[in-house]
């Protein structure tokens, strides 16, 4: 066990690193722009390519073809009711300072939301990978970890735009990154070893609804208002590539 939450804990700490690279220069307005277009490239790319053929794969190993569709659509339209909720519940821009530098930090904290909700079920996976085959669970956690870094960077960059604070910036890719191994203490209390791979890809089916949301309507908003469309559409791209490498490498 404690072998198993080592390499989940080291996995969601990348995130951290990735945080730290983040915080080492704040961007100007289109740097921004281009973050704000990374950070929803990397949801988009997770969300479509990662979670939710995952998710559709299982239901359909199980089930035929238009039940396993349907089951998958239903927890992706479930994600996106509540990533609209979640959004609605936060605060608007004026509460974070106001103006532009207030809507990215209430953009940033929505993203940092989302990533703790797809790191959580990633630790558990992470933990009983490791539990099963403890040479499984190395890969998967070093897998995770990589593609953890660009997360990280999503997160850090527009806290430390909006704050002006390294540290905070930090400090808020840490906490999403800690999602993983809390993700795996919840499951391992819950549920004791009973969790199933079923539960994990259908937890994840459910958070890639979430992320598209956010990055439909709360990023690439974000990114469109804070400079050209070339830059926002770049920064997408620039995320789409880095999160497609690190699926390849999770794969």
């Amino acid at each position: 066990m404690l072998y198993a939450m080592l390499a989940t804990t080291l996995a969601g700490l990348s995130t951290a690193l990735g945080g730290a690279l983040g915080a080492l220069r704040r961007p100007g307005r289109r740097g921004m722009a281009f973050s704000m277009g990374f950070g929803a490239g990397i949801m988009v790319a997770v969300s479509l390519m990662d979670m939710l053929p995952a998710a559709l794969g299982r239901y359909l190993a199980a089930f035929s073809p238009l039940r396993a569709g349907a089951m998958a659509a239903s927890l992706v339209l479930l994600g996106l009711a509540a990533g609209a909720l979640l959004e609605k519940l936060l605060p608007e821009e004026a509460a974070f300072s106001g103006g532009e530098e207030g809507r990215v930090l209430r953009s940033a904290l929505v993203t940092a939301l989302a990533l703790v909700g797809h790191n959580l079920p990633e630790g558990a996976m992470t933990l009983f990978a490791s539990l099963e085959d403890p040479a499984v669970g190395v890969r998967l956690a070093v897998a995770i970890g990589l593609h953890n870094l660009p997360e990280g960077l999503a997160v850090a960059l527009p806290v430390l735009y909006a704050t002006k604070s390294r540290g905070r910036a930090f400090l808020a890719a840490l906490a999403s990154g800690l999602a993983e191994p809390a993700g795996a203490l919840l499951a391992w209390g819950l549920l004791g070893g009973r969790i199933t791979a079923g539960v994990v890809t259908g937890m994840a089916a459910l958070v890639s609804g979430v992320m598209c949301w956010v990055s439909a309507a709360e990023l690439l908003p974000t990114a469109l208002s804070l400079g050209k469309k070339e830059t926002a559409a770049a920064g997408f791209g620039a995320g789409l590539l880095a999160m497609t490498l690190g699926i390849a490498l999770l794969s």
